[in-house]
């Protein structure tokens, strides 16, 4: 009997739920091990080396980071350049065995949700300001305003968007902030003829590319440098190189399949997903009073942008973290509400159905973080990272270098973590390019590429959460992106290779 049902791809949610169960099989088959950390205390100016659950207190100078063969300043821990726990080189160890089973499987999702319970609030208050934005008009104003005025240049928005975000990726990290991007510039992009892959890729893209060629970016660039033992900005004109480089191939990628698709909506990768997406976010386009942009809704645009402005200026000059970001959104909801004066119980019900609306964004992240906590838990992550540091003995500089591209593409798959993954493996692999005579910023940057590369694709970072606003299945950004990624990794391989040899 012949079965006419075409078989589905899983959902993110799925997709992320498999991995976790790989993963806690692996827990099973690879051993145990462990790094021994090394954590600075600025309350009491001392370092605490934690070995097996054992912590012993050491005074927090050079002499002792000379004595762990930590090749560090001092500085970089006083001034609190490097804030979490490191690894001690030389100092993996096996333990016994901590497999994960069944119950610790069904628990991980769990423990992510609580895990990154912060970036879910913050989802979900950005969820909530959007419904109150979308309740008022003022979207579907502006769209209609935005499409007259870009009428037959619509490409500039994906240069601009794409461009922009790129810039916030290489000076402060921006990545899962741009969450909140999506549901505003969909609809953008469908009124200039798009289909939701040119929002979806001008978004994501311009972010992965941005971090991935970090300059300045401290959550990865200024801790793995510190990590590292160099300063910071050592090899930061071959990152501004790869940025602009990179940046340009990805735009015309992105502007050559928007054209293709213009001109033939037939061309589009997600095609049969036409009317679903437009009935999602149509809406503000087709509004009958979608061009009445009064000065009412002219303000509360302004401060829905000056939320934005805010957040970045607060996390790049203040230190802020989430619990600001979050509140900086929350507030601008609460003035928006006044200035379009909704009504107590409206905004209320208003709030939550657009926050609900991101609900499953938020669990996917969650998820996500679930399968880094089997990992931990099951004591695998310095063993895979010990063995892969293991792989660069006896190599020739270009074929070292590249290697440890993979190998950085790999670990980001269990450590998606950018600071997370440069304190933990810096201290490890920097070192490892010294008797090669590959210079320790060639490191830094193969991580920076390796991790960035990946993540364009990598199913426990962010971009399964981003494919879930948009109702765009994995299998679908696999097709649109693989030529894309390619053609960055050769160019980040022949790139690689020259800087160690000049």
């Amino acid at each position: 009997m012949a079965f006419n049902k075409k078989i589905s791809f899983p959902t993110a949610h799925s997709i992320l739920l498999i991995i976790a169960g790989l993963v806690a099989i692996l827990t099973w088959l690879v051993p145990a091990g462990q790094y021994d950390r090394l954590s600075y205390n600025k309350e009491t100016k001392t370092f605490s080396s934690t070995h097996l659950n054992k912590v012993k207190i050491l005074n927090a100078n050079q002499k002792t980071l000379d004595s762990l063969n930590i090749e560090i300043p001092i500085e970089k821990f006083t001034n609190g350049d490097i804030w979490k726990p490191i690894s001690i080189p030389g100092t993996y160890h096996k333990l016994e065995s901590s497999p994960q089973g069944i119950i610790d499987f069904i628990k991980s999702p769990l423990k992510g949700i609580m895990g990154v319970s912060d970036i879910i609030l913050l989802v979900l208050i950005i969820g909530g300001l959007i419904g109150i934005v979308n309740a008022t008009g003022a979207f579907e104003a502006g769209i209609s305003w935005l499409a007259r005025t870009l009428k037959g240049k619509e490409y500039v928005l994906i240069i601009l968007v794409t461009t922009l975000i790129a810039i916030g990726g290489t000076t402060f990290g921006l990545a899962e902030e741009t969450i909140a991007f999506y549901p505003i510039l969909i609809p953008v992009f469908l009124a200039a003829k798009y289909d939701a892959i040119v929002p979806l890729a001008s978004i994501y893209i311009g972010s992965a590319m941005g971090t991935m060629a970090s300059t300045v970016n401290p959550f990865s660039t200024i801790i793995a440098s510190d990590a590292a033992g160099i300063n910071w900005t050592a090899g930061i004109n071959g990152r501004f190189i790869m940025l602009g480089l990179g940046l340009l191939i990805c735009i015309l990628y992105i502007i050559w399949y928007a054209q293709k698709v213009k001109k033939d909506p037939t061309k589009s990768i997600i095609y049969h997903q036409k009317e679903e997406i437009e009935n999602l976010f149509g809406n503000m386009i087709t509004s009958n009073n979608a061009s009445n942009l009064n000065i009412r809704l002219r303000i509360i645009l302004i401060v829905f942008v000056l939320c934005f402005v805010v957040m970045i200026y607060g996390v790049s000059k203040l230190d802020w973290w989430f619990l600001e970001m979050t509140s900086v959104f929350f507030v601008g909801a609460i003035i928006i509400g006044f200035i379009a004066r909704i009504k107590e119980r409206i905004f209320v019900d208003t709030f939550v159905k657009g926050a609900t609306e991101l609900l499953g964004v938020a669990f996917i992240i969650g998820i996500a973080r679930g399968i880094t906590i089997l990992m931990e838990d099951g004591l695998i992550s310095d063993t895979i990272l010990y063995y892969s540091s293991n792989l660069t003995h006896g190599m020739n500089k270009g074929f070292f270098i590249n290697t440890m591209l993979y190998t950085y593409g790999g670990l980001s798959f269990f450590i998606p973590s950018s600071s997370g993954m440069a304190v933990l493996t810096m201290p490890i692999m920097s070192p490892l390019g010294d008797g090669l005579g590959v210079a320790r910023e060639y490191i830094v940057n193969a991580y920076q590429y390796g991790m960035g590369l990946f993540a364009f694709i990598n199913p426990t970072g962010l971009i399964l959460a981003s494919l879930a606003i948009v109702k765009v299945g994995y299998d679908k950004w696999l097709r649109f992106i693989s030529p894309l990624v390619l053609i960055l990794l050769v160019l980040t391989m022949v790139f690689l290779t020259i800087s160690v040899y000049l």
